[in-house]
């Protein structure tokens, strides 16, 4: 019964928090344990007790502040003066500057909205079609759950009991390699379509945008170059970049307006709201999934299928693919991690930096794919493409990101070498 009021919920587009919370008082009710009804709110409340969790409104208040203050437009200008003359080079500018917000804002969804209202109406202007613009917008959204900082490695280092800090730095290598197979599928694109040769920017108007671009970069450079070096922790480097883009928005390039700030404020809010509301509930979730010894009974099944560490990660890749098609990334965070981090720990010796990249990845992949697909829903209503065009615009991107994630399997140290022991 339980199973099928989750299904039901689901199917009904039920906001997946409610999904998740009443799923657990319906299992409460249905096992006849009224006692644990008494632990509900408790559950509730610790799952959201960590000072961990403050980084990710932090995160989401400068990412909103980068975007008012015209420091995104800093960084896409930036990026021209590196990648802009190439063949396609507005699909190269549209991905590197990707990767520099993703350095900065921390979530997908979030990124795709602001970078689809970026990049795509310069890439039409251009001549590139609104799909293939919009699906390298939406590609460049994956990498924002494994470059620093990214909400998905604060929420798993609070579960898994894993330094955040090192989980930021484990996700550099994989972000660089994710980056640098994505410029190999724009590479092959453009010599197929023919896209145009991009144009250099002139010395001067390089110089100009060099000037103007650095303060911009510096909050990047602020919240990893922190994090790398011991001087801050996440949820600090996350409060310095907040004051760091307010300061820049509103004194270096006067576009931010104190006007505009209690809308930034209550965006930031709300969206942080849902957030934490649905680690509270998955929490709750995930607790009843302990209680009932899941993960026992699902080390017990794996084992007898596998006894290699790769062979298991690719099952769970497998898995993880279709929980991440119809449930939130972080709803299935909270529910996969409790599950298979102790099987992947006790049976298998893998490392949790290396299981904690994985499992991101994967369950990220699971926002530009259908039937749910959010973030392929997100870029078409910012472009006005079909989904399902987008989607088979993305197909490349998302091959090359299964790619990496049986690189990242495979070889270990792909996570584990910047870690210091």
């Amino acid at each position: 019964m339980t199973i099928a009021v989750f299904l039901l919920l689901l199917l009904s587009a039920v906001p997946i928090a409610l999904v998740l919370a009443l799923t657990a008082m319906v299992y409460i009710y249905v096992s006849g344990n009224s006692v644990l009804f008494e632990s509900y709110p408790q559950q509730l409340f610790s799952a959201i007790e960590s000072y961990g969790l403050l980084a990710i409104p932090l995160f989401m208040l400068a990412g909103e502040l980068m975007n008012e203050g015209g420091l995104t437009r800093r960084l896409i200008a930036l990026a021209r003066i590196l990648v802009g003359g190439f063949r396609g080079g507005l699909a190269y500018i549209n991905l590197v500057a990707n990767m520099m917000m993703a350095a900065i804002i921390g979530s997908a969804a979030s990124q795709i909205a602001i970078m689809s209202r970026a990049m795509v109406p310069a890439m039409e202007e251009e001549g590139y079609d609104t799909p293939y613009s919009a699906a390298i917008t939406a590609a460049g959204g994956l990498l924002s759950p494994i470059i620093p900082p990214s909400m998905l490695f604060v929420l798993f280092g609070v579960m898994a009991q894993v330094p955040i800090a090192e989980m930021f730095i484990a996700g550099l290598l994989p972000g660089l390699l994710l980056g640098a197979s994505f410029f190999v599928v724009i590479a092959l694109v453009g010599l197929v379509q023919q896209y145009p040769k991009g144009q250099w920017p002139s010395r001067r108007q390089a110089a100009h945008d060099a000037l103007w671009g650095l303060p911009a970069l510096l909050i990047p450079v602020i919240i990893i170059g922190g994090i790398l070096l011991g001087i801050a922790t996440p949820t600090e480097s996350a409060a310095l970049a907040s004051l760091a883009a307010l300061i820049m928005g509103r004194f270096v390039y006067g576009e931010l307006r104190l006007v505009q700030m209690p809308q930034v404020l209550k965006r930031t809010a709300v969206n942080a709201g849902l957030v934490i509301m649905l680690i509270a509930a998955a929490g709750v979730f995930g607790w009843v999934v302990i209680y009932e010894q899941l993960p026992q009974m699902a080390a017990e099944w794996i084992a007898a299928l596998t006894a290699d560490p790769f062979v298991f990660l690719l099952m769970m890749i497998g898995a993880l693919l279709l929980v991440g098609m119809v449930i939130d990334g972080i709803a299935a965070l909270i529910l996969v991690v409790p599950i298979l981090m102790p099987i992947a720990e006790t049976q298998f010796a893998i490392s949790p930096y290396q299981f904690g990249v994985v499992v991101c990845l994967t369950l990220v992949l699971g926002l530009l794919t259908p039937p749910v697909g959010a973030g392929l829903f997100i870029a078409s209503s910012m472009t006005g493409a079909p989904p399902l065009k987008i989607f088979r615009a993305l197909l490349p991107f998302l091959l090359a990101t299964l790619v990496t994630l049986v690189l990242l399997a495979w070889f270990p140290w792909l996570t584990n070498a910047l870690i210091q022991r």
